[in-house]
């Protein structure tokens, strides 16, 4: 019997919110590259998210690895669309983010 070899997809789909995300899940990309980054194996990444499954992290490393400037390019092009946002929530909203200015302020006067 011969083996065969399949080409599997990576588990990565565009949300309605145009985030790239794991699966069928909510967890995005982003988050597991970060955890990548921050030097999180595979398993310890499942351990923080159950809804991914094992495979679908090593797919989406590999994917990564295979394809990492466009990742990091998307990441970069997400991480400044997110601070846009906040910054006009912010003004729009000023009195939301005085508790948050407040908290950062004390974990500041802590370290």
């Amino acid at each position: 019997m011969a083996f065969e070899i399949h080409v599997d997809k990576a588990p990565l789909r565009v949300a309605d919110t145009g985030t790239v995300c794991i699966g069928q899940t909510r967890v995005t990309l982003q988050t597991v590259i970060a955890a990548f980054h921050r030097g999180e194996s595979p398993e310890q990444i499942i351990l923080n998210f159950d809804v991914l499954s094992l495979a679908d992290v090593y797919a989406v490393i590999t994917y990564y690895l295979n394809h990492r400037e466009e990742v990091d390019a998307y990441i970069q092009q997400q991480e400044v669309e997110s601070e846009q946002i906040r910054q006009e929530m912010e003004s729009e909203y000023p009195e939301m983010f005085v508790l948050q200015r407040k908290f950062a302020k004390l974990k500041q006067q802590q370290k």
